[in-house]
């Protein structure tokens, strides 16, 4: 079956699963294969559960007309997406960034879904299959589409632009994030430009942060609509107060607007103005806007104030890089608490610079007053020596020091790679 005769069927179907556990009646399911399964073996429990259509690859497989037999399903979930983005009018605002992306994709979607119809991509569905995922979500009325684009090879965001072909674009920053996949810094920036070049292919236009250097220099050429503290900026913005969440004040022309958000750290004021930009960008009132921005909650351990038990928490450990990790420790410099803690989870995927980059923020700490630093993971372990400082070597190690030393009446800074599963920490507060 081509091409065509599979997107007519997904057009009678509810939608697509790559996921025989939650198959929907009436699905199209996608056996998609990895390193370690084979997706083709769970094509009969997804069509027993009630899908219209499994898209196979493997000819065993094939039992009846049930099961669709392509060279490659991943590739052909891929060119199914390229084709529904080919007969949508909808434009598509394309977002990635080293940091801030999913939570500049979350209040933009926020703010423009005040007063439009929109389709976002959900959670962290940013790579070359969630990326075709969320293009399927789009409907024919949808007014714009938001799709978040991460990537950890150079080369993965030009492919996503392929399939996507977006109208707008955001770059949030280029820093030193999956380094071991980019080879070095300089392959960040080439990776991440990627999405600069496929918005001055298609003749599209970028929302750019005036205050970053790097990108206004990158998107030279390109039609932009600015936003930051720079005169310059089409959007203007200012930081009122940080502590204990930010406040911000933006200008529409003459008309100032103050915002209390519910976001921890001066690093999330250019995703907040980046979501102001593009709702005034798309005609959203200023009153939505700023309604939208301050009624949004963050979660999945991105920038949360939370009030446990014992402490005050800002939990921000979903993901960490030098930079990020580096802007939250000056952020909680800012937050003046009285009884701070921090605990910091070693940054992942930093390849051959990752001891020198550990050591960077260990330096960092020490200009500080900090005085209770838990640092945890066997990067940061190889810094033990550093007196003032308490080394774990795993989150569970941290975990049975604190069932014997417990935290209370602190407000303690958490930030550290995914892999690090720091949240664990959360039941000892």
């Amino acid at each position: 079956m081509d091409l065509e005769g599979i997107y007519h069927i997904w057009e009678k179907s509810t939608g697509i699963s790559t996921d025989s556990r939650s198959v929907k009646k009436g699905n199209l399911f996608f056996s998609l294969s990895g390193d370690n399964f084979n997706g083709n073996k769970f094509a009969t429990q997804a069509i027993e559960k009630g899908a219209i259509a499994a898209i196979i690859d493997d000819p065993d497989y094939k039992t009846d007309d049930n099961y669709i037999l392509v060279d490659d399903s991943l590739d052909y979930l891929q060119q199914l997406s390229k084709l529904h983005r080919e007969k949508l009018k909808t434009p598509i605002l394309a977002i990635t960034g080293s940091n801030g992306k999913t939570t500049t994709k979350e209040l933009i979607s926020s703010v423009l879904s005040s007063q439009k119809k929109i389709s976002y991509t959900k959670g962290n569905l940013n790579n070359h299959i969630g990326v075709p995922l969320s293009l399927m979500e789009i409907q024919p009325d949808t007014e714009i589409a938001i799709i978040e684009m991460g990537a950890n090879h150079i080369g993965e965001i030009k492919f996503l632009c392929d399939i996507a072909t977006p109208d707008f674009g955001i770059i949030t920053n280029i820093g030193k994030a999956h380094l071991e996949g980019f080879g070095n810094y300089e392959g960040v920036v080439k990776a991440k430009s990627e999405l600069y070049s496929a918005i001055k292919q298609n003749k599209g236009e970028v929302f750019l942060n005036r205050d970053d250097d790097l990108l206004v220099d990158l998107s030279d050429g390109i039609k932009s609509f600015t936003y930051g503290i720079n005169e310059d900026a089409d959007i203007k913005g200012e930081i009122i107060k940080t502590n204990p969440s930010l406040e911000i004040k933006w200008y529409k022309n003459d008309e100032a607007n103050i915002i209390q958000t519910n976001l921890y750290g001066k690093y999330n004021f250019p995703n907040i103005m980046a979501a102001i930009a593009c709702g005034i960008y798309f005609g959203i009132s200023s009153t939505s806007i700023s309604s939208a921005i301050a009624n949004y909650i963050p979660d999945n351990n991105r920038s949360q104030l939370i009030k446990a038990a014992n402490n005050t928490i800002l939990m921000d450990a979903y993901n960490a890089n030098p930079v990020s990790m580096s802007g939250a420790i000056n952020s909680f410099v800012d937050f003046h608490s009285e009884e701070p803690v921090l605990i910091l989870g070693d940054m992942f995927e930093l390849g051959k610079e990752s001891t020198q980059e550990h050591e960077k923020i260990i330096e960092q700490l020490q200009g500080t007053n900090f005085n209770e630093v838990f640092l945890v993971g066997k990067e940061f372990c190889k810094f033990a020596d550093k007196e003032k400082f308490l080394f774990f070597e795993t989150t569970e190690n941290l975990k049975s020091y604190l069932d014997v030393n417990p935290l209370k009446n602190k407000t303690i800074l958490i930030k550290g790679s995914r892999g690090m599963k720091l949240e664990m920490l959360m039941e000892k507060f």
